[in-house]
């Protein structure tokens, strides 16, 4: 199986929230580059852009963090990163999700490939980059306190909190609790301020 290539479509990196799809949205926009679709990590774009433009575009997305991405692995990485991101940080369904079959349905390769691939340049494995943003995701439930860690461990389809609550500690050194402690001793009402 390979990547996917789609014609016309530009790769950016260090898109991954829907703040980065506006901003994007707006730097095409300001240079009249007309595009079909803009989705984490990739802009879809009606005709090809020539090099004098390309150029201008660089400089308006590095100046604000972000950058295009020209050669293949990097842009399978980029992939990967954007649909993990989409997947724990963005989306309301409570699949449980196969990661390797996920991955390969989306992008059309071998997981082994990808998964070597990922742990060549990014220095972690692509597993533990999944639990990084899993891990990112459940600090931010326990900040907003809208949820049980049960209803969290649900939500991030942990098989029980003791799973997330291991998984946790072992990647922050501290149970969720002692988490959600630390952060609400160190918030200060507006009155404090």
């Amino acid at each position: 199986m390979n990547f996917i290539k789609k014609p016309n479509t530009v790769y950016i990196r260090n898109m991954v929230c829907p703040r980065c799809l506006r901003a994007v949205k707006d730097i095409f926009e300001a240079l009249d580059i007309k595009y079909n679709s803009i989705i984490l990590g990739e802009v879809e774009v009606e005709n090809p852009i020539d090099v004098e433009l390309k150029k201008e575009l660089q400089i308006k997305l590095e100046a604000i963090g972000f950058s295009l991405i020209n050669d293949r692995k990097s842009q399978l990485i980029e992939r990967m990163k954007a649909l993990v991101i989409d997947k724990v940080h963005h989306s309301d369904t409570n699949e449980n999700i196969k990661w390797p079959t996920y991955i390969t349905n989306k992008l059309h390769l071998d997981y082994k490939y990808l998964s070597s691939l990922f742990s060549s340049v990014e220095s972690i494995t692509l597993e533990q980059y999944i639990i990084n943003q899993k891990i990112e995701r459940i600090k931010e439930l326990i900040v907003y306190d809208e949820l049980t860690l049960s209803e969290i461990a649900f939500k991030l389809n942990y098989s029980s909190v003791a799973y997330l609550s291991n998984q946790f500690k072992k990647v922050t050194g501290m149970t969720p609790t002692q988490f959600k402690r630390v952060v609400n001793k160190n918030r200060k009402s507006l009155d404090d301020l």
